[in-house]
């Protein structure tokens, strides 16, 4: 008996055991466990933790033994085994587990088991007590009876059973259902612990042990429903990475990152979605829309140079809503030239079109100039929406808007902008030809070769007019109405055409797509409006950010040349950095090209620029007179608005010009791109708000300040044990303080600014209804339109047993009434 001495005295006798046999390993330590019990009765050694040593000794010495087949080994001794204080093996430490089983309120007598005439000091110490025991001994429980009293109609006794007692009730199991049965919870346990009101006490007049089924490890046990919970420090990290965007499965492992584990999260992903859930629901008890509505209002009142507007019905719904913040607003008076429009993203649960006004700022990053949520895609909407937003942005229409071929935006925009010139996105019309011409694509596999030379190769209009016609009458389009539809549109969509236009260099509606991929980590198809408001807010913030970002570097570092030139050198200390790559790519191809003269008119020379070793393309650069105008067939600089490598290939090697003309450095690429004031526009950028965020930024120095003390006080156990008393100090006199501030502000009053936003909001009488779900034109239920060539028809599921379609084998009619009956019987036998 030496060596099982040694093993239970800790795991470092681990390797002296020689019992080979576990039946009778554990035997002999449970005898010599009786025996020193007896010996001595005044002797308080809890036997739960000696037996947990013995078993972790054990379990080190068979490490290779199945987990599961020792949890079952363990449940089987335990139940041979009569303890003192009535645990068994599974209800011990368990050195894997983790759990503390002596967590919990005791009675008034110290046990750990409920007993008949148990008394506690009130239903919540009761409910407390037997929740710890039904953990320990691997079950939940949950309220099932309460009576009260006939006199003074209080609380006078409280049923708590298994959460396995009773059985399902019959209108559950409707032969009409369509889901899959949810698997039987409920099947007849009698464990019960009743208690009862006497006096000023609560006595246990009822309890029952036994159980019907099998319990769980503690481990086991924190997963069931009675056992889990979301706790309130959790529902507040829950909200913030919720609405930062994060999913709920990452929401779960930061919950278990910080808690140390999946087991001692307390919840699971369901309760996370669950929670959610109800406070969804919650907005949608409060009015999503008239949150929406007071969120415009105060959000107007700290900050002036917010707009918005909201469309409201005959019956009091939400209709369709724009707003811009102010920073959009000075954004669009520097880059508003150029501007895309695009309206095919779903972003919240009505599912009602977002609508962006995307740019370009000087570092070639996507901005917003405000957005839009529509009721519907009509003509009319979007002729409300842009004059909404041309007043916004102070009468100021953009040069050039970039929109999809949508025949009500075309309408709209050419009664509304009627000087601007509306391009189509060039992306979404070439994802129409193979829909449209799929019998020239199959028949010809050259045609989609010819086709892009002629969209994307052709330099002049009269080389792609020639380029068309060849194509057109080679493969016999004349008779397509669709392809002579878009031929007579070609002004607005073939680049031939559009060269000479300033897009700064954007062909499609690319930059509205990108911030419609940008929105998705922030916003999902179940997002409601008042909470799209605020995560468009976050997004924007964060644009801003980047923007901020690129400044900095650009401001407080230095570009590498990669020539001698003084042209070069002079624009990298104009251009932003990401402007001066754009340049400094093509300064550095100039150098491959040659220049010939071909004509000269007076002070006007004209030369064909071609690369080395190549005759073809031959690029016409125009030079007039020695200050350095010049135009080339390429349109670089009126496209893009950036110097292309023909022209700077004449300057270098004809007009030797060592420096940058100032007619071509277009101010919306430089570094001082935003240095001209906007005075209408009241805007106060950088500045920190006042209120909530200063209440924000003091949590998250406080919580960056507990991060290195929690580090320090984890360390050792006389460190830990000295910050949870420091910690308790401090948290008493906050509480505490907490009163006499309250008192305090009521004394003092409040700004005039709280004071404004108050009356502002409770004289609102306006209450708004929130929308229906609109209907959009042919869209799928997806967060983006797509077009036929990317929508893949889907293969419907088929049950495999019927062999029909619309459900599964879980649900399957022909196999539902076989199943039944001997489920009846089996739950029939356990309730008797």
């Amino acid at each position: 008996m030496q060596n099982q001495e040694e093993c239970g005295g800790g795991g470092g006798g681990a390797t002296s055991c020689e019992f080979e046999d576990w039946g009778t390993f554990v035997d002999e330590a449970i005898i010599q466990q009786k025996s020193k019990i007896l010996a001595d009765e005044s002797q308080k050694i809890p036997f739960v933790a000696n037996k947990a040593k013995i078993l972790f000794c054990y379990i080190e010495q068979i490490s290779w033994v199945n987990s599961d087949e020792l949890e079952a080994e363990s449940v089987y001794i335990s139940d041979d085994v009569n303890v003192e204080d009535g645990m068994n093996v599974d209800d011990g430490v368990n050195v894997d587990d983790g759990v503390n089983v002596n967590e919990g309120v005791s009675s008034s007598s110290g046990s750990l088991e409920p007993y008949i005439g148990m008394e506690f000091e009130d239903v919540e110490d009761a409910q407390t007590f037997y929740k710890a025991y039904a953990r320990r001994k691997g079950f939940a429980i949950r309220t099932n009876h309460t009576r009260l009293s006939k006199d003074d109609k209080t609380l006078c006794a409280v049923d708590y059973v298994c959460t396995r007692a009773g059985f399902r009730q019959v209108s559950r199991k409707e032969k009409d259902r369509t889901l899959p049965q949810p698997a039987e919870t409920k099947i007849g346990c009698k464990a019960i612990m009743g208690i009862k009101k006497n006096g000023e006490k609560w006595i246990v007049n009822k309890f029952v042990v036994e159980h019907n089924h099998i319990l769980l490890t503690p481990r086991s046990t924190s997963l069931l429903r009675g056992h889990r919970g979301v706790s309130k420090v959790q529902k507040k990290l829950i909200m913030t990475l919720n609405e930062s965007g994060v999913p709920t499965r990452k929401i779960m492992s930061v919950l278990s990152k910080e808690s140390g584990g999946d087991f001692n999260v307390g919840c699971i992903g369901k309760d996370v979605e669950n929670y959610l859930g109800s406070k969804r629901r919650k907005i949608f008890e409060e009015g999503d829309a008239q949150r929406l509505y007071s969120y415009f209002i105060d959000r107007q009142l700290k900050e002036p140079g917010f707009v918005y507007s909201m469309q409201v019905d005959k019956d009091g719904c939400m209709g369709s809503c724009f707003w811009v913040d102010a920073r959009s607003r000075v954004a669009y008076q520097y880059f508003g030239d150029v501007v895309t429009f695009d309206a095919t993203y779903l972003t919240n649960i009505y599912k009602m079109p977002f609508v962006p006004f995307s740019g370009v700022n000087h570092h070639h990053q996507t901005i917003m100039f405000g957005c839009a949520l529509l009721v519907n895609e009509t003509a009319e909407s979007y002729i409300w929406l842009l004059r909404t937003w041309q007043e916004a942005m102070l009468g100021r229409a953009p040069n050039t808007i970039i929109t999809d071929d949508d025949k009500a935006m075309a309408k709209a925009i050419a009664e509304v902008l009627p000087n601007t010139t509306h391009r189509l996105c060039l992306w979404h019309i070439l994802q129409k030809f193979p829909e449209h011409l799929a019998h020239v694509y199959n028949k010809f596999p050259d045609f989609q070769k010819e086709f892009r030379h002629c969209i994307h190769e052709t330099i002049t209009i009269d080389e792609f007019e020639q380029k068309w016609a060849s194509i057109v009458v080679k493969y016999e389009l004349g008779e397509n109405t669709w392809l002579q539809n878009l031929y007579s549109r070609r002004e607005k969509w073939v680049p031939a055409y559009l060269r000479s236009t300033f897009c700064a260099g954007m062909s499609t509606t690319q930059r509205s797509e990108s911030m419609n991929n940008f929105f998705k980590d922030y916003v999902r198809s179940s997002t409601m409006v008042s909470d799209f408001v605020h995560q468009y807010e976050k997004a924007i913030d964060a644009r801003y950010f980047k923007e901020k970002e690129k400044d900095v570097r650009t401001k407080s570092t230095r570009a590498i040349l990669k020539t001698p030139l003084k042209i070069e050198e002079e624009a990298a200390t104009v251009y932003t950095r990401k402007s001066f790559t754009i340049f400094q790519a093509e300064l550095f191809d100039s150098l491959r090209y040659q220049a010939k003269n071909l004509s000269k008119d007076g002070e006007t020379k004209t030369y064909g620029v071609t690369a080395y070793g190549k005759e073809t393309p031959i690029y016409h650069v125009t030079l007039q007179g020695d200050e350095g105008h010049a135009t080339c067939t390429c349109h670089m600089w009126e496209f893009v608005g950036i110097l292309c490598r023909h022209i700077l290939c004449v300057f270098g090697k004809k007009a030797k010009l060592d420096r940058l003309p100032q007619c071509y450095i277009l101010d919306r690429w430089t570094m001082n791109a935003k240095s001209r004031p906007i005075s209408d526009i009241r805007c106060s950028e950088g500045q920190v708000r006042q209120g909530e965020d200063e209440a924000t930024m003091r949590k998250f120095k406080s919580m960056i300040q507990l991060y290195d003390i929690v580090e320090l006080a984890s360390q050792s156990t006389e460190k830990h044990n000295h910050f949870t008393l420091a910690l308790e100090k401090v948290h008493k006199e906050l509480l505490a303080m907490e009163d006499h501030v309250e008192c305090s502000q009521k004394g003092e009053g409040t700004n005039d600014d709280q004071i404004l936003r108050s009356q502002v909001v409770s004289n609102f009488s306006q209450t708004v209804q929130d929308p229906s779900r609109v209907p959009t034109k042919g869209r799928p239920k997806t967060m983006r339109a797509k077009n036929p060539k990317e929508s893949q028809p889907t293969k419907k599921r088929r049950c495999t047993i019927c062999k029909n379609e619309g459900h599964t084998r879980n649900n399957c009619p022909s196999v539902r009434d076989i199943g039944h009956t001997p489920y009846e019987v089996e739950r029939t036998t356990l309730h008797n």
